[in-house]
């Protein structure tokens, strides 16, 4: 797959909640995944994926996301992401949206790197 190939298939695949889909099938066993803070700031291998995904799935409830068409520069592409979320512990539900940039090598995701806003 060419990198449109490989940024086409995971908004598809992120459209239609196929998340475990597009690890086992666009990412790298070496992929590195980074957030804006802490405490998924960075996780490494798809155990790392794993973990972070547990973590997200026990903090947070999703109500409804969208997700641009990617764009597309030499091995890197970057998707608008908008989510409306609760945050389980607290009950606070809220509205975001963030950038994400992924980096493709060999026909796979092997870095990703999330953009938005912290509290400060």
């Amino acid at each position: 797959m060419n990198i449109q190939d490989v940024a086409n298939k995971l908004v598809e695949y992120c459209r239609n909640n196929q998340e475990e889909k597009a690890y086992q099938e666009l990412y790298s066993p070496e992929i590195t995944s980074v957030e804006m803070s802490e405490p998924m700031k960075e996780v490494n291998g798809m155990d790392g994926i794993k973990k972070k995904g547990e973590w997200w799935q026990e903090n947070f409830e999703v109500h409804g996301n969208t997700y641009s068409d990617p764009i597309v520069a030499d091995n890197h592409f970057a998707v608008k992401i908008w989510m409306d979320t609760t945050h389980k512990p607290s009950g606070q539900r809220s509205q975001m949206s963030e950038l994400a940039v992924y980096q493709v090598k060999d026909g796979k995701i092997w870095r990703e790197q999330f953009f938005y806003d912290v509290d400060q």
